[in-house]
């Protein structure tokens, strides 16, 4: 049974590592407008320091987590998040989901299928989509239409030698790589003022580098290039649009607690009114869809090189 939140719904989390620790948990415990009923993670001593340091309490049984909550917030891998997620959803829990849903068509569709079935609101935490000054960008260019081209690099070191990044020991993202880790921001601009994707071209570069090459519904192309890898001194990310009105760059944003903030009260604007997030577990799922059909292409051309599908920290002759 879908929960009904009251003048305060109390959202937990569930996750102790450094996303949750540096983004949701603070925000959640910083937002004037929620509850912030507990945590829950894969280590029960992170999740007790996480939830002491931001004045909540730890939970070992996640299912306790989800009766004490109206909703849940994610920050775990991918294919850890997905499985939860849906027992949430069963609980009657509303969900704010990280990017990507899951990193398999089936598990994201299957997430998709279990949360819409059980009538709770999601929103998914691209996190350009809830930075007010992107998402005010975002809105503005998709408003005026009329767009030909799309060009975006988004460069992390987070694999660059000499990498102090506590995100780097991802087991995940070592296995997906940039595509993968960045890939769902660059989408989650695309999609809305681009319209859906209608076919992909993924070539493999350096290391975890993957070059895309979309079309999409409104007749517009673009190109995106992602890696993880990239030297410190070229670390960038930046997206531009070109077409009748010109060319617009994308403005940049104030890091990642206000806009999970945004994500937050776009969830519970979601509960109030009803009316589905354009970036819910639908859009999520689409994601997914690009990125595997990328992924696929990418893993040909690497095997036709006789490079192999290859290790993202490892450069490619």
């Amino acid at each position: 049974m879908t929960k009904l939140p009251g003048a305060r719904p109390r959202i937990g989390l569930l996750g102790s590592g450094p996303w949750a620790e540096r983004t949701h948990g603070p925000a959640l415990a910083a937002h004037p407008g929620v509850e912030f009923s507990g945590v829950w993670g894969r280590r029960p001593e992170a999740a007790a320091a996480l939830a002491a340091a931001c004045g909540t309490r730890a939970y070992e049984d996640v299912d306790a987590l989800f009766e004490a909550s109206d909703a849940v917030a994610l920050a775990l891998p991918p294919d850890v998040q997905a499985p939860l997620a849906m027992r949430a959803a069963a609980a009657g829990c509303h969900v704010i989901l990280d990017k990507p849903v899951a990193t398999t068509v089936a598990a994201a569709r299957e997430l998709s299928g279990a949360v819409t079935a059980a009538g709770v609101a999601s929103v998914v935490f691209c996190t350009l989509r809830f930075a007010e000054s992107t998402a005010r960008w975002i809105d503005e260019q998709a408003a005026a239409g009329g767009w030909f081209l799309g060009e975006a690099h988004w460069l992390g070191s987070l694999f660059a030698p000499g990498s102090d990044s506590a995100y780097a020991a991802s087991p995940w993202r070592r296995e997906k790589g940039g595509l993968w880790d960045v890939g769902p921001h660059v989408l989650s601009v695309y999609l809305p003022v681009l319209g859906d994707v209608t076919s992909v071209t993924c070539a493999a570069g350096p290391a975890d580098t993957r070059h895309l090459v979309l079309r999409h519904t409104s007749g517009a192309s673009s190109t995106a290039t992602l890696t993880l890898s990239a030297p410190p001194g070229a670390s960038e990310a930046a997206l531009s649009l070109y077409g009748e009105h010109g060319q617009t760059t994308m403005p940049g944003w104030d890091g990642a607690l206000g806009a999970f903030a945004g994500a937050v009260d776009a969830l519970l604007d979601t509960i109030r009114t009803g009316e589905p997030h354009p970036c819910d577990v639908r859009f999520g799922a689409r994601l997914t869809e690009i990125l595997a059909e990328a992924e696929a292409q990418a893993e040909a051309s690497l095997r036709s090189r006789g490079d192999g599908t290859g290790d993202p920290g490892t450069p490619h002759g």
